[in-house]
């Protein structure tokens, strides 16, 4: 396989994992959470990471047997000896905007596991002010009348 044919591979899952992420970010600003949708975007995700690591590994190789340097400057020159400069340009700025989305959604999913952890802390602080216990029997209530005053 050319060079320029796995770096045109790495940038078409590049783009797919792009509007993964796009997704994800829709899911997550959402009025409510589709979990489902949420853990079928993560497979898929993991899915099209494990490709990328894949390919990035075997162009790396490549790159190295065929004598350029180790790195983004042997990376370059190889992509332009083989005419394929604007592509590898395209795949590095990708990959970072790419790393730029993970990172937002990954701060927006912190965001949301501490809006859901406040929720849970708050219905379990209602919860503990029940008139009624388990049992039937009155529990405790915050300004309860006392009815021998």
């Amino acid at each position: 396989m050319s060079l320029a044919r796995m770096l045109d591979d790495q940038l078409a899952r590049l783009t797919s994992l792009m509007r993964l992420l796009e997704h994800e970010q829709q899911l997550l600003t959402s009025g409510s959470i589709d979990g489902d949708a949420l853990a079928s975007v993560a497979e898929q995700k993991q899915t099209l990471l494990a490709d990328l690591e894949r390919m990035e590994t075997l162009r790396r190789n490549v790159q190295q047997r065929l004598g350029y340097a180790a790195g983004i400057s042997g990376a370059t020159q190889a992509a332009k000896d083989a005419g394929c400069h604007e592509t590898w340009a395209e795949l590095l700025n990708n990959s970072e905007r790419t790393a730029r989305m993970n990172q937002l959604t990954g701060q927006m999913l912190s965001v949301r596991m501490k809006h859901n952890q406040h929720m849970l802390d708050y219905i379990r602080q209602i919860a503990e002010k029940t008139l009624y216990q388990a049992d039937g029997r009155n529990g405790p209530q915050s300004g309860r009348i006392n009815a021998s005053a």
